[in-house]
């Protein structure tokens, strides 16, 4: 019935298009300069963007890129259809209609000895911003005991690199007009970290790259990033737990977890969406092997699952209707698109109200607008993990498993899933495969222990069909089991388990209440339907931050 309403929307949608398409529209010229690109950027982008466009020239010859360097004050007035690389200190200037996307970020860190006398405090309780102010700005407050509360005595000596950026960034950090001059030590890159490395007393600050190993992503010998109490309660809670690793430290930058005074995002800027065919390869370049090229300009390279997410923002198609000279052909328009948008709503709510009258098929689960208890789907015969797995033995003894109905619901369609290969032993809680949607991912964990005996090759052509048949043809694996019939004791059954998932939607829209901050402008116009319902697919509207929040919260949990 969806398939219908949907079919019959494209037709009449088809018609408006055809005849906004009759008429004299402006459009983006395609066919002019295909080989030719066009950049400017700030001055202190101009030397990567130069390094950019010599390392493609060698690769593509018959591209030909100009690169100019444009005044702050006058970037974001760029002409026509031009890429543009600002930083987001400049991003706050550009019109919001302009299209924009990330190429890398500018990180500041504060640094410690990893031999650090109060290491363990440290990790565990961090500093907030306002003892950070103090130990600059009250020389009697430069001490250990004065920092931690701890009463030690411990002069604290403090390190930072002489780069304008970093100054700028820890100022704009403390709240500051400018860096305190007396008792700082100020140096190289080079000279800071050797005298921190050298200094279990010393803090110091510089950019992230600057401690980072190109080669392995790990930090170099004898430094740890300091934590940073970024709510100010005294204590590193799981929403500030970035510090691990470098890579769970970018990640965590990522998805706005660590304070944004202390780094800027780096964008390609344009007045529309690229269609040039040399602009789009050169953007696709920058994200992917260009990467390479940010160390050595000081900045910091995105993340695999941010690169992504930003090659669909090249790879999406913009469809824009322009303003029409008619007024007569416009008002037809119009009457066209009211028409369409009435009839898909009459047509929607009769399908909604079909579909509750008939039996719902496990290998498929259609798409409303919304969804309660009543929607969730959980056949009898197969055994429920709370990390909303399930698990069933085949005639041949291997157990599949896959994702329960619920969790495909709430995030709505999958764009990639992560498997493991054949022949992997697994652990029940161990990570099994994850589920990604434009860069966003969810980790999910083995309900069962065995060896992995196939992984379902049609999730990599048609990663939805986790979506539209979770318990069927969307199963991940079929798992040789170690120790099945001990572990199915702590599994559920369809029943037990439908009262549980009841239960998880409470704890969602308490999730999701508290997520949706009155003074959120980001999320605003993500709400639940009347009287409470669940939108369908509600985490699509949200950032990596809430994902990310979501599987520890829903998830990280049960493992």
């Amino acid at each position: 019935m969806k398939t219908i309403v949907c079919l019959f929307v494209e037709v009449l949608l088809l018609l408006v298009l055809n005849t906004v398409s009759s008429q004299d529209i402006p459009s983006r010229n395609t066919d002019l300069n295909q080989g030719v690109i066009t950049i400017s950027c700030t001055s202190d982008l101009f030397p990567m963007a130069s390094q950019w466009a010599s390392e493609y020239r060698s690769l593509k010859p018959e591209v030909k890129i100009n690169v100019s360097n444009s005044a702050d004050k006058s970037i974001d007035q760029g002409d026509g259809e031009d890429l543009r690389l600002v930083t987001n200190n400049t991003y706050g200037k550009i019109n919001e209609t302009d299209w924009k996307m990330v190429i890398g970020r500018d990180v500041i860190v504060p640094i410690m000895n990893s031999g650090n006398p109060f290491l363990t405090q440290l990790m565990r309780q961090g500093v907030s911003q306002e003892k950070f102010a103090q130990i600059f700005n009250s020389p009697d407050k430069k001490n250990w005991g004065a920092l931690l509360d701890n009463g030690q005595k411990g002069v604290i000596h403090i390190y930072m690199v002489n780069d304008e950026s970093v100054k700028n960034g820890v100022a704009k950090f403390l709240k500051s007009k400018q860096i305190p001059v007396n008792g700082i030590i100020v140096g190289t890159k080079d000279e800071v970290i050797s005298a921190v490395q050298k200094d279990p007393n010393a803090i110091g600050f510089c950019k992230v790259v600057n401690v980072i190993e190109p080669d392995n992503q790990s930090l170099v010998a004898n430094i740890k990033i300091l934590p940073i109490d970024k709510n100010g309660n005294g204590t590193i809670d799981y929403m500030e737990d970035i510090y691990t690793d470098a890579n769970s430290f970018l990640r965590g930058v990522w998805i706005g977890k660590y304070p944004k005074a202390l780094y800027s995002s780096l964008y390609a800027v344009s007045k529309v969406q690229p269609v040039n065919e040399a602009e789009i390869a050169f953007l696709s370049w920058i994200i992917t092997d260009g990467q390479q090229f940010m160390n050595s300009s000081g900045y910091c390279a995105l993340i695999n699952t941010e690169s992504q997410s930003q090659l669909n923002k090249i790879n999406t198609a913009i469809v824009s209707i322009a303003p029409v000279n008619n007024a007569n052909s416009m008002g037809l328009v119009m009457l066209i698109l009211a028409l369409v948008i009435t009839l898909g709503i009459v047509i929607t709510a009769s399908a909604r109200r079909f579909r509750k009258q008939v039996n719902v098929s496990p290998d498929f689960n259609d798409y409303a607008e919304s969804f309660d208890e009543s929607d969730v789907i959980v056949p009898n015969g197969l055994y429920y993990d709370k990390s909303h797995t399930w698990a069933f033995m085949e005639k041949d003894g291997y157990i599949s498993v896959g994702i329960d109905d619920f969790l495909q619901h709430i995030t709505g369609p999958v764009t990639r899933v992560e498997m493991k290969n054949p022949g992997e032993k697994i652990k029940k809680g161990d990570l099994l495969f994850s589920i990604v949607q434009l860069g966003k991912q969810l980790n999910l964990y083995a309900p069962v222990s065995g060896i992995i005996n196939a992984q379902n090759e049609a999730l990599v052509a048609d990663p939805t069909c986790l979506n539209k048949s979770p318990y069927a043809d969307g199963w991940v694996y079929r798992i040789e089991p170690a120790n099945w019939y001990k572990e199915i004791q702590f599994l559920d059954m369809a029943e037990k388990y439908k009262k549980w998932i009841d239960t998880e939607f409470s704890r969602v829209k308490d999730f999701l209440a508290a997520t949706l901050k009155p003074d959120s402008l980001e999320y605003s116009h993500v709400v639940l339907q009347d009287g409470g319902v669940l939108k369908d697919g509600v985490l699509s509207d949200f950032g990596p931050e809430v994902w990310d929040d979501f599987q520890t919260n829903f998830l990280d949990t049960y493992k």
